[in-house]
C-alpha cells in the first residue's frame, strides 16, 4: 500500500510502501517409519500461543532457502535439507499480528531436535493428527502437504 508522510527535515512529502513481510516455514520430516514420515512442531514462547511449524522472518540480504534452513536450525536444532517449495501463502489474515507471506517448504533432517531460540517446547508428530491449538494457517498448510505426500498436489521443485 502506498501512502505520503513528510520529511521530518524539510516537510516535503515523501512516498513510503507498507508491504507485507517475508516470512518461512519448514515441514520438518524425520526419516522414521511411517507415512506420513513424523514431523517436527514447535510450541510458541511469544503469542500467538499454541503450536506451530519452525519457521520466521527472512533477514534482509537472506535468501529464502536460506532462512529456511537458519530458522530450523535456531528452533529445532537440525540442520535441514530442503526437498521442495510447498507453495506460497499470502492471506493477509494469516497471522494476527500483521500481514506476513509465507514461503512454506518440505524439508528432511536426521538427530533429535531440541526446542531453541523462541520455541517454549517441541515435539514429533503424525502431521495427520497434529496437536491442537494450530497457529496461523497451518492446519491448511499441512493439509497441503499431506496432499502433496499422496502426490495430489504438486510443489515446485527447490532452486539455489
Amino acid at each position: 500500500m502506498k501512502g505520503a508522510r513528510s520529511c521530518p527535515a524539510c516537510g516535503a512529502a515523501v512516498e513510503h510502501y507498507r508491504n507485507p513481510f517475508p516470512t518461512v516455514d519448514v515441514v520438518i520430516e524425520l526419516p522414521r517409519l511411517g507415512d506420513p514420515p513424523p514431523i517436527v512442531l514447535i510450541e510458541r514462547r511469544n503469542p500467538p500461543l499454541g503450536w506451530a511449524l519452525p519457521g520466521g522472518f527472512v533477514d534482509y540480504g537472506e535468501s529464502l532457502e536460506a532462512a529456511a534452513r537458519r530458522e530450523a536450525r535456531e528452533e529445532t536444532g537440525l540442520a535441514v535439507e530442503l526437498l521442495a517449495l510447498l507453495g506460497v501463502y499470502s492471506d493477509p489474515a494469516r497471522d494476527p499480528r500483521q500481514h506476513n507471506l509465507s514461503a512454506v517448504y518440505v524439508a528432511r533432517a536426521a538427530g533429535t531436535p531440541q526446542a531453541g531460540d523462541d520455541a517454549a517446547g517441541l515435539g514429533i508428530f503424525d502431521p495427520s493428527r497434529p496437536p491442537q491449538p494450530l497457529c496461523f494457517d497451518h492446519g491448511l498448510i499441512l493439509e497441503h502437504y499431506l496432499a502433496w505426500r499422496r502426490g495430489q498436489r504438486p510443489a515446485a521443485p527447490v532452486q539455489e
